[in-house]
């Protein structure tokens, strides 16, 4: 997978602007500040249609105008053209200028996995955000994985609210709660499936990962659910906590409470690794990540690298690209071409970004 050129209309800082990149290394280099991150932003958007950085949508149209629109020729099997607006109603999508009614039928059609210098900051933050990797890779491998997750949210929203009525009026139907909650275990168990397989299948990938770069240490993610059981043992469950839930007005079980363990070495990263070994335990499940998705899919995803030389030491940035195949696209953002190889600047187009536009060398 490749994409073939990029098209800005007010993204960000740019007002108009055109590139068009190299199949294997494009390297946008240039000070702090100026839109290094805002390209390989507007390649994320084409591919998610949202944001890694935020998670209002109004936060990429340039200040001043109304609308913004990313376009970009991609060439898998075929080569077609996809396009994303954004304006203030919302955001619509195209396929080789045909609109695409629902985001899951658009989303996973191009495949991105993004690498960034902080990302080792997951393991200090609450379950919610490690639930949100596992969302973002799976709905840019399984189009169908957005619908569960959306059903799945819309019946717990239900279920909640109709917990809270319970509680306020004791004559109410505990049929009908009985309903939402084997509609909520009917989604929820899809999804749990999903999860399931997608980490049984990192795990075959990320230890050799981990060795290829760092050279020690067997790294195993261990995925935890309420959900482990069949859909009778569930529901039973949920019967015998029913008042518990209705004396606090929420569901307290489900696959929105899952979590993932990274260990290092049957270790709990997250309380004994160190902050390098955390960083690299996100690196080497990224790179597993793009085997999966070869595997998946039959052909590489296109990998970002932001700022990834301001995280880690010229060694390992260069034992990461020389494990890559020349088969996977490459976009990397840096402030300095020395911190680079010279093998890695030979291959690559390189992008001067300047306070008055993009130029290639």
């Amino acid at each position: 997978m490749k994409i073939l050129t990029l098209k800005l209309s007010n993204f960000r800082n740019y007002e108009k602007l055109k590139l068009i990149f190299n199949d294997n290394l494009n390297i946008f280099y240039g000070n702090n500040g100026i839109g290094k991150t805002n390209l390989v932003e507007a390649i994320y958007v084409l591919s998610l249609t949202k944001s890694f950085r935020t998670n209002n949508d109004r936060n990429l149209i340039k200040d001043g105008e109304i609308s913004t629109k990313i376009e970009g020729e991609v060439e898998t099997n075929t080569t077609n053209e996809y396009e994303v607006v954004i304006n203030k109603e919302g955001k619509k999508v195209k396929i080789d200028n045909n609109v695409v009614s629902k985001l899951s039928e658009y989303i996973s059609k191009i495949n991105i996995v993004l690498l960034e210098a902080d990302e080792q900051i997951i393991f200090e933050e609450s379950p919610s955000e490690r639930r949100k990797l596992l969302n973002i890779e799976l709905c840019n491998i399984k189009n169908d994985y957005i619908i569960y997750l959306n059903n799945y949210n819309k019946i717990l929203k239900q279920r909640n609210f109709y917990l809270k009525e319970l509680y306020l009026n004791s004559n109410g139907s505990l049929e009908y709660l009985d309903i939402l909650t084997k509609k909520l275990i009917e989604y929820g168990k899809k999804i749990y499936d999903y999860r399931k397989e997608f980490i049984d299948n990192i795990n075959k990938y990320i230890s050799d990962k981990y060795k290829s770069i760092f050279e020690y240490g067997d790294i195993f993610i261990k995925y935890n659910s309420d959900y482990t059981k069949n859909e009778d043992e569930i529901f039973n469950y949920y019967k015998i906590n029913y008042n518990k839930e209705l004396n606090l007005g929420k569901t307290l079980y489900g696959i929105h409470h899952d979590d993932i363990i990274f260990q290092l070495n049957k270790k709990d990263i997250a309380i004994w690794g160190s902050n390098g070994q955390k960083k690299n335990a996100i690196i080497a499940f990224k790179l597993a990540l793009i085997e999966l998705i070869y595997a998946e899919k039959g052909s590489y995803p296109i990998l970002i690298l932001d700022d990834l030389f301001s995280a880690l030491d010229n060694l390992k940035v260069k034992n990461i690209i020389k494990i890559l195949s020349d088969n996977i696209q490459t976009f990397i953002t840096t402030t300095d071409l020395e911190k680079i190889d010279n093998s890695l600047l030979e291959k690559a187009d390189i992008f001067d970004i300047g306070n008055c536009g993009v130029f290639n060398e």
